[in-house]
This record gives structure tokens, sequence and C-alpha cells, in this order.
């Protein structure tokens, strides 16, 4: 059984710009048998993770707050309970445009990985 706790799981500045607690990752060292990773993330009132893409197929679950997402021409409101499919290759970044933080779930597939990304 592999139960990870939330004050666990230490807390960075994704290269992306946003804060990240990463719970599963078989490129990381969990013992698991999936392909995905999954974290959580929250950014700020009034910010914005930076234009980014992924090489891989992206997921996002909205928990708290509300914002605007933002792949490649489209941009649209998300909010609480929304799921966001990001294809591979395209870019993207999430705003937060509420009054309280904007927390959600990434699932990455196949788990993330540094030269996955190009950020900017």
């Amino acid at each position: 059984m592999l139960i990870k706790k939330f004050n666990n799981c230490k807390e960075i500045i994704a290269g992306d710009n946003c804060i990240l607690r990463e719970f599963l990752n078989v490129e990381h060292g969990d013992k698991v048998e999936c392909r995905y990773s999954l974290a959580w993330a929250k950014m700020p009132v009034t910010k914005a993770t930076w234009k980014h893409a992924m090489k891989t197929t992206e997921v996002y679950f909205i928990l708290k707050g509300k914002g605007k997402m933002h792949i490649n021409d489209e941009v649209e409101e998300i909010g609480v309970h929304d799921m966001i499919y990001i294809p591979p290759n395209a870019v993207q970044y999430i705003e937060n445009t509420g009054d309280e933080e904007l927390e959600f779930i990434c699932i990455v597939d196949p788990a993330w990985r540094a030269e996955d990304e190009v950020v900017g």
C-alpha cells in the first residue's frame, strides 16, 4: 500500500512557476505500476503560470478558486470541479482571476519528466 500525506510532500516552485507538491511519479522513484504522474498545484491571486508546452498529455482538475485556462489560441473561464484536457505540445498557461488561491490537481501521462516540458 502506498499512501502519501500532503504535508510530507515537499512544496516546490515548478518549471512553469506554479507552487507544486508531487504525489506520484514513477520517474522519481515511486514503486507503482502506472504510467502517469499526479501532483497538486496552486497559483496565488492575480498570478499565472508561465507559457509552456508538454510533449505529453496533461489533465487539470480544479479544487478551489477560479481562473482562465489558455490552450493555444483558446481561452475559457474555469472553476471548482472543472476538468481541463491539455493535448500534447499545446502551448498553455492557467491564470488565477479570483480572490482566493487557485488549487488544482495535475495528471501527466506518461509521467512528468523535465525533458518533456518547454517553458517560454
